[in-house]
């Protein structure tokens, strides 16, 4: 069983910083690729970034390109560094896990957290 637990969410000014930290528990060979999707109200959960298993590779949406950061501590912990938030940033952030190397869709995923609720005020 794969269990996957998002934090760091909170509420921030428009402009500010968040860091976001997904932690990964069970067998390390159900998963290879981390991402981050995010659900505003009313919409559809969307893809934000991944990273590969060792970390060499990211890839982001191109909302985000340029002011998040993804990024693997090991195969247990990932993060999400997000900077200059925007309002419509504002949405709950799920981490996920794939059996795929590189997965960029929200099909791609196999495992996935609760969710952290991020808010920023304008």
């Amino acid at each position: 069983q794969v269990q996957l637990a998002e934090s760091g969410g909170g509420l921030v000014q428009a402009g500010g910083s968040l860091r976001l930290s997904c932690a990964a528990s069970g067998s390390t060979f159900s998963w290879v690729g981390m991402g981050w999707f995010r659900q505003a109200p009313g919409k559809e959960r969307e893809f934000v970034a991944a990273v590969t298993w060792t970390g060499d590779h990211t890839f982001y949406a191109d909302s985000v390109k340029g002011r998040f950061t993804i990024s693997r501590e090991n195969a247990r912990t990932m993060y999400l560094q997000m900077t200059s938030l925007k309002p419509e940033d504002t949405a709950v952030y799920f981490c996920a896990a794939s059996r795929l190397l590189r997965a960029t869709t929200r099909e791609e995923y196999d495992y996935w957290g609760q969710g952290t609720q991020v808010t920023v005020s304008s």
